[in-house]
């Protein structure tokens, strides 16, 4: 989730209620196939409407994809060049995956991606995602259909890229709320697909606060059990998607957790107020401190810290940095920088 300070600031939500009526709700009209594991060949491209320079070095492509049952776009930080490219030229790929409100935007409008000098050797890929779509192909009741996060994403996007834009097979990926959740959970549902991740504030053990996703959910009006189901009668289609349960599958991957604490930190502007109230968001058993003014971000930095222990039990060579803050831009706009180099290196291209 991503707002100028706070998730469900005024102007996220009037942001998500617009998306909402104009991508989500066609998108539950429209067939769509489960997702399978990812294979060398990918999946079959989607036709490319259209191609869309928004900056010397941003692309925007508009697709045509049955995965989500609509046209849906995905952005391209290209490298040093790449407009120049032979038909053999691939370059190493860094993902970078919005939160809930499934934005590509963000990276260049929070963030200033493409004004980072050591993001000159890679291809950096921006996919959109719908609301609140959590990375998965939606289970539906049990009758599937979109939206087909996953598919849209590794047996569309991908294939599409390293067919015909550049894109090589050395990855990794990165992303923020919903995105780290979608980093780690694509890492470990596809073994070798990413050579490491990063998760800034992600939702990484949705089973930990299955309360938290509904509440998400329900805020916005949609139906959470269509989703990944109800947590106990489809408890194993929850844990096949959280990386909490794949840590085994992880430990071969170098992951980097972040996460705030939920009380107001040092990239926060002073009398901070506390996020907008999400009713079903705190546990009554489990009441958050009295100084925690974003819920949310409390949730993730417990996810964060949970998972990390259970990585490094796993073996999987896992990094941390755990601080005081909210679940906000500017902090992972710091985070993404501090665990760019390791990323770089994953990638074997230049981290300074």
């Amino acid at each position: 989730m991503r707002t100028s300070r706070r998730p469900f600031s005024r102007p996220l939500f009037s942001r998500l209620l617009l998306a909402l009526t104009t991508v989500f709700t066609t998108a539950l009209l429209a067939p769509q196939q489960s997702a399978a594991a990812v294979d060398d060949a990918g999946g079959s491209p989607p036709e490319v409407i259209s191609e869309k320079r928004l900056a010397p070095r941003l692309l925007e492509l508009t697709l045509a994809s049955a995965a989500l049952g609509r046209e849906a776009k995905v952005r391209l930080l290209t490298p040093d060049g790449w407009e120049r490219r032979a038909p053999g030229d691939r370059w190493p790929v860094l993902y970078l995956l919005a939160g809930g409100h499934g934005d590509p935007e963000a990276w260049t409008q929070d963030y200033a991606v493409h004004e980072l000098p050591r993001l000159r050797d890679v291809l950096v890929v921006m996919p959109e995602m719908p609301v609140f779509g959590f990375y998965s192909d939606w289970w539906n009741h049990g009758e599937g259909g979109p939206p087909g996060v996953e598919s849209f994403h590794l047996k569309e996007v991908r294939p599409l890229l390293e067919r015909r834009y550049g894109a090589g097979t050395r990855r990794v990926a990165a992303g923020e709320s919903q995105g780290g959740f979608g980093a780690l959970s694509y890492a470990a549902r596809h073994r070798g697909l990413f050579r490491a991740v990063a998760s800034y504030s992600g939702y990484v053990h949705p089973l930990q606060h299955p309360h938290a996703v509904k509440a998400g959910l329900d805020y916005m009006g949609m139906d959470w059990r269509a989703l990944w189901g109800d947590p106990v009668a489809q408890r194993a289609n929850w844990q096949a998607h959280d990386p909490y349960y794949l840590a085994e599958r992880l430990r071969g991957t170098p992951v980097h957790l972040s996460s705030g604490d939920g009380t107001a930190g040092a990239l926060d502007p002073p009398g901070a107020e506390p996020d907008p109230h999400v009713p079903g968001l705190e546990d009554p058993a489990d009441p958050f401190p009295e100084d925690v003014v974003s819920p949310t971000e409390a949730i993730m930095g417990e996810e964060s810290r949970t998972l990390a222990a259970r990585l490094t039990a796993a073996g999987t060579p896992v990094t941390t940095h755990f601080y005081a803050g909210t679940h906000s831009p500017p902090y992972w706009s710091r985070e993404l920088r501090r665990s760019l180099p390791g990323l770089l290196r994953a990638l074997g291209a230049p981290s300074s």
